[in-house]
């Protein structure tokens, strides 16, 4: 029989579900938003996108610098909104590209993204 099982970077985190208050991520759950990038998955101290600052977002901002992240998926909460033009001119800056979505569209996009193995991380508001 033919292994189906996706093959992931070590270190690499997805989105196993998502519900009201929490995230289920590399078998943990977290009840708040999170950042979720290439080995790591941290608190991320937003409740809506007009409360993401260019600081909330160092350590991907971080990553992009190193080379690391070369996409961000925001995940906006309920439905897809505009990523405010200063973060994406930071984003811009280090490297990388940023998309927003609805916060299920992104955890799917971000999970494809780390499946084929690509420099993607997540930004993921919690519903």
């Amino acid at each position: 029989m033919m292994d189906l099982t996706p093959k992931l970077a070590d270190g690499a985190k997805v989105v196993q579900g998502y519900a009201e208050g929490r995230f289920r991520i590399g078998g943990e759950i977290f009840p708040h938003s999170v950042l979720v990038m290439p080995g790591v998955v941290e608190a991320w101290q937003v409740a809506d996108l007009a409360t993401a600052s260019v600081d909330s977002l160092e350590p991907v901002l971080a990553a992009g610098r190193a080379g690391a992240v070369e996409v961000l998926i925001i995940g906006c909460g309920p439905r897809t909104q505009l990523v405010p033009r200063p973060l994406r001119d930071a984003l811009k800056a280090a490297g990388i590209g940023v998309e927003g979505m609805d916060t299920g569209a992104a955890a799917r996009t971000y999970n494809v993204m780390t499946m084929e193995d690509r420099k993607a991380a997540a930004a993921l508001i919690v519903l």
